[in-house]
């Protein structure tokens, strides 16, 4: 992979993930529309308007990211007297009805960068990070039950569920056992208690990481539902990209990138051929696929990079283009 150089530096506290190779892909354009579904600390955003005369739809749930964009919004005045950064309160699961609320129907580009922002892990009272106290909240908007609320009151097997499924986690049932022992003793309200709960019945492995991370990634994912927003916006951001129009989306663990490489292969044509004996085979299937992948494989972040932002290292890139029009109303009827 080409060693790409930021165009400049990042804001302070927040550092874009493989920022140059997200221009790169998304190659903004004087006059073009593009849409940052997950906002964040806004670097994406900055160097998205900062590289084109473009307007940037921007999502995000947290109310203090919107905060944010509308600070930085007045930084990028557009010809008709408003800003060429549009903030919108929400997930990015839900941006076909979101934009279509702003008769925005066709975007010529999308960037995803999914997970958890820098932001809200360095915010010890976000209750995200087991290194530091904080609230045992890891909500990323203001709504919906905390992580205090699924610990202290999910049963022992739903727990150990949710551990295995999302975190990953070997140990997910020693770990539930362990959860509802403690918390019989005293209702778990903090993220270092649960933390050294996890670590009491997980050891340390080989690889360094601390061994409460496996458990705190797959509350946080439910208690957000991460991998159903990641689904629903894969599929409408597929069918808002105008021709030529590219989804880029940066993920960080094997959860989110299996999602993000089946709906770019199945938008791309590349899946299995359907058995002969399947019913399903008897559909009229395009003459060509919709999308292609500008590459085959994701692409991870440079040795140099690393180095200077080590949560770069799980980072995976993947980017699709849409090749052909969108399909006639005729057309979309003939496969249902």
């Amino acid at each position: 992979m080409t060693t790409m150089t930021t165009p400049f530096p990042a804001d302070e506290g927040h550092v874009p993930v493989m920022l140059a190779e997200v221009l790169h892909d998304l190659s903004p354009r004087d006059g073009a529309t593009y849409l940052d579904g997950t906002f964040g600390g806004g670097g994406y955003a900055r160097a998205i308007l900062s590289a084109a005369d473009c307007t940037l739809w921007a999502i995000d749930r947290d109310p203090a990211a919107i905060a944010r964009g509308d600070a930085l919004a007045p930084a990028f005045p557009g010809g008709d007297g408003h800003s060429r950064l549009r903030m919108i309160k929400g997930g990015f699961g839900d941006m076909a009805a979101l934009l279509a609320a702003r008769d925005i129907y066709a975007l010529d580009g999308v960037v995803l960068d999914l997970g958890v922002s820098s932001y809200q892990i360095d915010q010890a009272e976000r209750g995200f990070s087991f290194r530091m106290d904080g609230p045992l909240d890891m909500r990323m908007g203001d709504e919906g039950p905390t992580a205090a609320d699924i610990v202290n009151r999910y049963q022992e097997s739903e727990l150990a569920d949710i551990i295995y499924a999302y975190g990953e986690e070997r140990m997910s049932r020693r770990v539930a056992r362990a959860i509802v022992a403690a918390r019989a003793e005293a209702p778990i309200t903090t993220t270092l208690r649960l933390a050294e709960i996890v670590r009491s019945v997980v050891r340390a492995d080989r690889s360094g990481i601390d061994p409460a991370t496996r458990t705190f990634q797959g509350l946080r994912i439910y208690v957000n539902d991460e991998l159903g927003q990641i689904e629903r916006g894969l599929d409408q951001a597929l069918a808002l990209l105008a021709p030529g129009g590219r989804l880029v989306t940066v993920s960080f663990h094997s959860l989110e990138d299996r999602l993000v490489k089946l709906a770019m292969n199945r938008a791309s044509g590349r899946v299995p051929a359907p058995s002969r004996h399947d019913p399903g085979a008897m559909m009229q299937r395009a003459d060509r696929p919709s999308f292609r992948l500008v590459r085959n494989k994701a692409i991870r972040p440079s040795d140099a990079e690393c180095r200077h932002n080590p949560r770069a290292r799980s980072a995976r890139l993947r980017t699709v283009e849409r090749v052909a029009p969108f399909p006639t109303t005729e057309e979309m009827e003939q496969q249902q």
